[in-house]
């Protein structure tokens, strides 16, 4: 198959570009910066948030390979926190989708996209059956933003016959999410804080969330890029998670036990538009994908401390 992956230099997307090269199919990957991690992505470097409105080659006047057979978007700004200070950059993911769709409606392909288990919000948090999602409580701007790249998708769907999958992905971790520099996320911070025996800081001492190992998440989308490959119209939303709660102080400790390390925690009241309670309902996806998740949070953490910590020693030695 040939692939086209926005986003391809995050953390998701260098792991199913990967993944999918390793299976002998064509990835090209678009991102707004280079992949950090890896040179074997063929990469082109565009802004997708720029309004565009020549699709005919790519995404304005970007060429890009013919003969596509899906889509996957991920390209998003994605810090919840960050997109309540800068909300402008909500506005940037909307335009992203829409770009996007119309390269697939000019084209007539098949999308994936990657939405977000923010879009449950917090009020409803122990309902998470995909059809229950409730957008009158939208608890950020960064779920606006998944929320109205989900009705973009669903309307093009209605107008123009778009095939496509939603995917509600819930706190993935592991391989390649520990560029702190450019994007903090909790469990590659933590790693590196409770390594180095600083302090951490867990805001919300009963928040619980669904931590999602990367492989499972990769094979998810996988599973979901073959069936729309197939030509099967599914037209599903689905939560792609672990389907299990944990709380941050739990994972922390998790982390603490894979360095040998007791964790100096700090407790501070959860932030604004943050969800503090999300399990995933992952009935629809072992119901259409056959996905079944193999790592718990037990298993992935010693994962991801040991690749964080590997990678971490290699830039250091690369450095001298």
């Amino acid at each position: 198959m040939r692939i086209l992956i926005t986003g391809s230099s995050g953390q998701i997307g260098t792991n199913l570009a990967l993944a999918l090269q390793k299976e002998g199919h064509y990835v090209f990957g678009v991102d707004i910066r280079p992949n950090t991690w890896t040179d074997e992505i063929e990469t082109l470097l565009q802004d997708l948030s720029v309004p565009y409105h020549n699709f005919e080659t790519g995404i304005g006047h970007a060429e890009y390979p013919a003969d596509l057979d899906v889509v996957v978007h991920f390209a998003a700004h994605a810090k919840v926190h960050e997109l309540v200070e800068q909300p402008d950059r909500a506005l940037e993911n909307i335009t992203m989708t829409f770009n996007v769709l119309e390269f697939c409606r000019y084209h007539n392909l098949p999308l994936i996209f990657s939405s977000s288990r923010e879009v449950y919000g917090d009020i409803h948090r122990y309902i998470t059956e995909e059809s229950y999602a409730d957008f009158v409580f939208t608890e950020s701007p960064y779920s606006a933003s998944k929320i109205s790249g989900e009705a973009l998708i669903y309307s093009y769907a209605q107008c123009y016959g778009l095939r496509y999958l939603v995917f509600r992905f819930s706190n993935v971790y592991g391989r390649y999410d520990n560029d702190l520099e450019r994007m903090e996320r909790v469990i590659p911070l933590f790693i590196r804080k409770i390594s180095r025996g600083e302090p951490i800081t867990i805001y919300g001492e009963d928040k619980v969330l669904d931590f999602t190992y990367v492989d499972d998440c990769v094979d998810g989308v996988m599973r979901g890029i073959r069936l729309l490959a197939s030509g099967e119209a599914v037209n599903q939303t689905i939560n792609l998670a672990y389907g299990r709660g944990r709380s941050l102080v739990q994972m922390a400790q998790y982390i603490g036990e894979a360095l040998s390390v007791e964790p100096r925690i700090t407790l501070e009241p959860s932030r604004v538009g943050e969800v503090t309670h999300y399990v995933a309902n992952i009935g629809k996806a072992r119901a259409i994908l056959g996905y079944e998740p193999q790592v718990p949070l037990a298993e992935g953490i010693p994962q991801a401390v040991g690749w964080c910590m590997g990678w971490w020693e290699r830039m250091l030695s690369q450095n001298k």
